[in-house]
């Protein structure tokens, strides 16, 4: 496999003739769509990456300031397409990979037909009248915690970056959760 597919966890599944690229949201990996990829793969050629610092990524690949805007995850992207001759995707994204995913057919438009965004923002700051979902205040503690490597020990930061509330089936799941957050380590 590639320098990149490797990096990203790559894998493409299916053998249709269009190509279905899903990308995770932020604090998840490609596991989110377990249960949707058996009902594409009769039908398409499903590709599956994890964003950098996902998964079992290497830690060491993670920059700070490449991946502190959009655009970072963006060329992440067009590089993963142009790896694996992608063109004209139906590209499904599922918050921050939307995001990504729109800036990035902004820079390739010839590398996407379609992009499917579910629970997009363009910004997830609320500020004023906007309600992004977050305050400042709550990036700024996942953003310190991801700094100094713990970010995966607080589970409360984790459910809040995937949107729900830590109750059981969170800390049921706790050492697998740990294991998938961006900079973990035993």
């Amino acid at each position: 496999m590639s320098t990149v597919g490797a990096a990203h966890n790559v894998r493409v599944l299916g053998s249709g003739e269009t190509t279905v690229v899903l990308g995770h949201g932020y604090g998840t990996d490609q596991s989110v769509w377990k249960h949707l990829v058996p009902h594409l793969v009769d039908q398409y050629k499903v590709l599956l990456y994890d964003n950098m610092g996902a998964g079992s990524t290497n830690p060491d690949y993670y920059d700070f300031d490449r991946y502190s805007s959009i655009e970072g995850y963006a060329y992440d992207l067009i590089a993963i397409l142009e790896e694996f001759n992608v063109q004209k995707c139906i590209y499904v994204g599922h918050s921050l990979t939307a995001m990504a995913a729109t800036a990035a057919s902004i820079f390739r438009q010839d590398l996407f037909h379609k992009i499917i965004m579910i629970s997009s923002s363009p910004r997830l700051v609320n500020s004023g009248d906007y309600f992004g979902g977050f305050e400042q205040k709550e990036i700024d503690q996942v953003l310190a915690g991801m700094e100094k490597n713990n970010t995966c020990h607080d589970l409360g930061k984790a459910a809040l970056v995937v949107g729900c509330r830590a109750g059981p089936d969170i800390f049921e799941a706790q050492s697998e959760l740990k294991k998938k957050w961006a900079f973990y380590k035993e």
